[in-house]
Parts: structure tokens; sequence; C-alpha cells
């Protein structure tokens, strides 16, 4: 809690995957530039970015996310492992605020945890549940039930959870922050030694180990045939984490791709090619942001994909960001059985080749962009965290 003496702000930030670690490295950042003067001690779950950005890392979560029934298994004891260290580090170490970034699953028992056993520790959620987008979702009545402050991506996103009783407040999008400094198509080009007239296409297969079985295979079949039709084709594949280079080396020489594995450089690929194929996830809004045509596809465990649509009712007609947000398709879009090397690789090609496929989606951007918010999102987003936190810290006894 806030000392008076050292005036110490205690912060838990509770995030997972490569997203969520992405998003709260800006939080983090921000939380630090905006402290004015008063000492932060951030401890997080999170991954190498907030912990560069200046957490302390609990545990790191970047490995440990999934989509689907079937998928999730693996992770339910190392899940259950990190929730139990948290809620023993919390109890013992309550925080002046807990913020929850994404990570629906594991975040809200964290979160319902504190509410309960916590009551002074208010919670703040950052990036929420997209059950404004897919209210079949159900997060919205059990966030209702502990979150004291819900700071909201998306103007939509803001009147869902208003009306649902909960104070939220429209902050924007905080990708537009890290697209601020972003190199030309040029500069990237010329950073990463490709020539201004080659055909480049970068490849974005997987941020969780599920997309390694599911996805990899079919973005590396479908990226045959594009070499196949288009010889001249070079390919760019950035890493999301080490642990995954492996499977996608042996991919690239199983299809025998003219590619280049890239760690750590994916803004600037995306920004030198002239098309990206990608997984679904905040990396499809990256990519729009950078005014690159795409074609998305996303699949699951056909077992999970069956009890989704059979037993959960559960139907998600759309599924990529930049498609949510203006509530139709403006980039393809191939979900479960409709993601097929064929059907990849048609899409890819209409886009490289067809003029006016290619300009409706650079417009359609354009419609997506205004409804992202203004830059400086983080700071926003960080002034909000703090000044609850310092209301928390005045109510403690001095």
């Amino acid at each position: 809690m806030i000392n008076d003496k050292c005036q110490t702000m205690d912060i838990f930030i509770s995030t997972g995957e490569v997203s969520g670690d992405l998003q709260g490295g800006m939080l983090v950042e921000a939380l630090l530039h905006q402290a004015s003067g008063k000492e932060l001690e951030i401890v997080a779950l999170g991954g190498d970015r907030m912990k560069q950005a200046g957490a302390t890392l609990l545990a790191n979560t970047t490995s440990i996310g999934s989509v689907g029934l079937l998928e999730a298994l693996p992770f339910v004891f190392p899940t259950l492992q990190i929730q139990n260290q948290t809620k023993q580090y919390l109890q013992n170490n309550p925080p002046d605020v807990l913020v929850l970034i994404d990570y629906a699953g594991p975040n809200i028992p964290i979160g319902s945890y504190v509410k309960k056993h916590l009551p002074q520790v208010p919670i703040v959620y950052y990036i929420a549940p997209q059950d404004w987008a897919v209210p079949m979702l159900g997060n919205a009545p059990k966030l209702a039930k502990f979150v004291d402050k819900l700071l909201a991506i998306f103007a939509e996103e803001a009147k869902y959870y208003h009306k649902q009783g909960i104070d939220a407040t429209w902050v924007g999008h905080p990708l537009l922050d890290r697209m601020q400094n972003t190199l030309t198509r040029e500069q990237s080009r010329q950073l990463l030694g490709i020539t201004p007239e080659e055909t480049i296409i970068t490849l974005f297969p997987a941020s969780r180990k599920q997309e390694i079985q599911q996805m990899l295979p079919i973005m590396g079949a479908a990226a045959q045939l594009i070499q196949t039709k288009i010889p001249q084709v070079k390919f760019l594949i950035p890493v999301s984490l080490d642990i995954y280079r492996d499977a996608i080396s042996a991919a690239v020489k199983q299809y025998n791709l003219s590619a280049t594995i890239l760690e750590g450089q994916a803004l600037e690929a995306i920004a030198a090619s002239d098309l990206a194929i990608s997984k679904s996830g905040t990396v499809n809004l990256e990519i729009a942001l950078l005014n690159i045509p795409q074609v998305v596809l996303y699949r699951v465990h056909p077992v999970t994909a069956w009890l989704a649509r059979k037993l959960l009712k559960i139907n998600i007609p759309l599924m990529s960001p930049p498609n949510l947000i203006v509530n139709r398709q403006i980039v393809p879009e191939l979900q479960q059985e409709s993601a097929t090397p064929d059907n990849v690789a048609q899409s890819a090609w209409e886009l490289l080749f067809n003029s006016n496929k290619r300009q409706q989606i650079l417009d359609d951007y354009q419609e997506m962009k205004s409804l992202l918010g203004d830059m400086g999102v983080s700071n926003r987003a960080a002034r909000e965290i703090l000044k609850i936190a310092g209301k928390q810290g005045d109510s403690v006894p001095k």
C-alpha cells in the first residue's frame, strides 16, 4: 500500500500471451512516465516486454494461453499453479490497485478472488473480454461483480459494458501509440536488405502453442502454392516466442519456402511487405494500421469446433479485430473448414493482383482507424489507474 514516507505506490498487473505482454509493456512504461514523482512498485504476470519496461515478474504467462476447450487442457495445471501463487502473493502484499489486461480465463478468477478476500483493493479491467462483439461469451455478468473501473479500447465496448452496470471509460486502442514511430516501407526494406522490386509476403502463423499445430501446416502449404505461382516471392516470418523457432524452421524446410525467419522485427516485416497472411489476433490490427492488405485464417481442433457449435451453440461470424471493429468483413477471414491452403492461396493471389480489392481494403482500413480513438492511449489508461490507486492510498489510515 502507499507509504507516506517514500510515497511508493504498489500496482499488480495480470495478463498473459504475447499480445497481453505487448500491451502490458506499453502500460508499464506509461505508468512510470505518468507517476509524477511517486515511486511505483509494479509486480506482474506477463512476459519479457513487461519486464523490460520495468515490472517485476511474479510468473511468465506468455506461453500458456490457448483458444478452445481441448486446447486449454495442457495449460490447466500450470495456470492453476500460477493462480494459486498469485492469490497467495496478493494476500500477503495487497496492492493499491489490481489491473487485469485481456486474458479473461485466468483473470476473472483472480479478480473474483480479490473482490472477495481483499475488498479494499480496487480492480481495473483494461482490454476487457470481447462480449461487446460476441455477447454469447457471457463474461459481462462476471465482470460486473468485481470490476470497479473498465478501461475500454473501443467506443462500442464502453457503451456495452456501461449498460451492464460497469463504470466504463473509453481510452482508445493502445496500438495507436505503438505505431507512432514505425519505419516506412522503404526504410523497413532497407533495414531488412530487401530491394524495392521484390514481392514480399509476411506470415504470422502462431503466438500460441496450439497454433503451431493447427495453423502452421495450413500456412506453410498455402505459401508453397503461392511460391509455385510466383517463383520470385519471398516470405518473412517473425517469431513471436523463441520456443516456436524450431517448428517454424522445420516448416520452412518441409515446404521448401524462400523465407527469412525474424525475431523482434515484426513491425518492420509488416511495413516491408506487399501482403500479410496471419492467424487471427492483435497482429491483424498492426497489419491494418500499417496499411498492408491481409488474409486472416483460424482453426481450432475439430472436436473443439464441434463442441462449440453443437453443444455450446457458439457462433462467431467474425473473429479478426479489423472485421469486428466495423462489424463486417473488410479483410478475407477463413475460419475452420474454410481455412484450407487452396483458399488461403487464392485469397492471397487476389489481394496481390486485383488492384480494386487491394484499394477497397485500404479504404476500409481508414474507416476502421477512425473508430480507434486518438493517440496517447497508454498515457490515458495510466492516468486513470494512478488516480484510482491514489484514492485507495488516501483511504489508508495515516
